[in-house]
């Protein structure tokens, strides 16, 4: 997904494995009580500490003061079939074209929630709301698109909730959020390591062949810390019926590192008179006289930039008791994608050196750009069913069933975001250990369509670019086992 041209960073786009937990890049555990329901009803129904992310406002119908934490483990795989692939020139790539991405990746949570008076309550939590991980293997035949992709995002979140009325509470809350991300591909030298030894020997006339350009790598990494907001109603208008309505900021990122890239051809037109080179034509690589093959650089590195804006969502919940020992939940979430349209990475460097090639017109046609790519998300819409079950005081039983949509067009799916619309199941369970002590588990099973991708690449303008391209099938698949624990003082 890295274009040749740009260089580019899907690295927020979505995850190939890690995404497949949540729609497009968002993850919802950082609450095992809630969800064990499928996240129904969460921000509405009253469980523990983790309300300081779901609604602030609901702290106030806690009891004294609580802590909650816990960890989530995502076991997830990404299996691809029938992958073609063809380089800027429009030889086909060799390499493995198909295999599985597996990834298990552990999501913790720590939340502390009490009261300030019996009008006022808050609440401090920690947790991680976006995230992505994925890696390839090196012999993947879309090395020129997708290699690895890792992005986090940790969040430190003050709260406080305020009691209006015996019936309805407001809330509010600031996030202190970290960003991190990294990606990489090989990168594509217009087909040169496609053409083979013999090939590139008999155009020089000359044993010159360098296998350097087929172990190029891209690779850009960069960070930023930047605030957040939430929002929120809880409120119990009619016994039994419990309302909650809580939105979540967009948080908008400038992530700033380096961005590398081993290996790459010096052409002739850069080592004009130069008597350390021999120089063929201005376009082709030079010849090293020290090595006898063609020249190459070790390593060059650009200081980059990335702007990144997480997506705004809103979400409405019910709580419906029926009797003392069974209610209904119901969510029903709206997450503001639509501000994901491109991918653009840009140099931040007085010296640069990538920008210089990648920024021309026949490349990405535009000031200091190493990389780009066009997303078009759309906003999405989830829903999720609940119910939960006292058996007895000490043990609760929960279900649920929530459907995601999907925000990438399908023209946007990629080899590092092949998703589709995700249906989940799950189960839970609270266990009262002790007065002061008590255990959530919940038991999660994601199911999705099969995805067909065709990726090419394109400029700034979004004109199409040379002839490569990679076309493929994906099925994914997940499963998440959570627990938490909860303590009231």
């Amino acid at each position: 997904m890295f274009r040749k041209t740009g260089i580019a960073v899907a690295v927020f786009a979505a995850i190939s494995s890690f995404q497949i937990q949540a729609e497009g890049y968002k993850l919802f555990e950082q609450s095992v009580s809630s969800m064990g329901n499928g996240y129904a009803g969460r921000g509405a129904q009253i469980t523990d500490a983790t309300l300081v992310y779901s609604n602030p406002a609901a702290l106030t119908q806690l009891a004294g003061s609580q802590f909650s934490g816990g960890v989530s483990l995502i076991d997830a795989k990404t299996n691809y079939q029938n992958m073609q692939a063809k380089s800027a020139n429009g030889q086909a790539v060799q390499g493995d074209d198909y295999g599985q991405n597996n990834l298990t990746e552990a999501v913790p949570f720590l939340f502390y929630a009490d009261h300030y008076s019996e009008q006022l309550s808050w609440g401090i939590g920690f947790y991680v709301p976006f995230g992505l991980s994925s890696d390839y293997d090196n012999e993947f035949v879309g090395r020129y698109f997708a290699d690895e992709t890792a992005i986090q995002v940790l969040s430190l979140q003050p709260a406080i909730g305020y009691k209006l009325n015996e019936q309805w509470s407001i809330g509010a809350a600031i996030s202190v959020n970290r960003i991190a991300g990294t990606l990489s591909k090989y990168k594509d030298h217009t087909g040169l390591c496609e053409l083979g030894e013999t090939a590139i020997n008999t155009i020089f006339g000359a044993p010159v062949y360098n296998d350097a350009y087929c172990h190029s790598q891209y690779e850009v990494t960069g960070d930023d810390i930047a605030f957040g907001y939430s929002l929120g109603i809880h409120g119990e208008p009619i016994a039994g019926t419990r309302l909650a309505l809580s939105y979540h900021s967009q948080v908008r990122y400038t992530l700033k590192g380096d961005s590398t890239i081993t290996n790459t051809p010096i052409t002739g037109a850069n080592v004009v008179g130069n008597p350390n080179f021999i120089v063929v034509a201005p376009q082709l690589p030079a010849i090293d006289l020290s090595t006898g093959k063609l020249a190459s650089n070790n390593l060059l590195t650009e200081a980059s930039k990335l702007s990144l804006t997480t997506p705004a969502s809103a979400a409405l919940s019910i709580d419906q008791q029926f009797t003392t020992a069974f209610s209904l939940q119901f969510t029903a979430a709206w997450t503001q994608w639509s501000k994901f349209q491109s991918i653009d990475i840009v140099s931040n460097d007085v010296n640069p050196s990538i920008s210089n090639n990648t920024q021309l017109p026949p490349n990405l046609n535009a000031p200091g750009y190493i990389g780009y790519i066009p997303e078009k998300w759309q906003n999405s819409w989830s829903y999720a069913l609940g119910a939960t079950y006292i058996v007895q005081p000490e043990l609760t039983l929960k279900a649920g069933i929530a459907y995601d949509e999907n925000p990438i067009p399908q023209a946007q799916k990629t080899a590092r975001i092949p998703t589709d619309h995700r249906t989940w199941l799950t189960v839970g369970a609270n266990w009262v250990v002790s007065e002061k002590i008590s255990l959530d588990f919940a038991y999660g099973y994601l199911f999705t369509g099969d995805v067909s991708i065709d990726e090419h690449e394109y400029n700034v303008q979004e004109q199409p670019l040379y002839r490569s391209n990679l076309t493929g099938d994906y099925s994914n698949k997940a499963q998440v086992l959570a627990v938490q624990a909860n303590y009231r003082f």
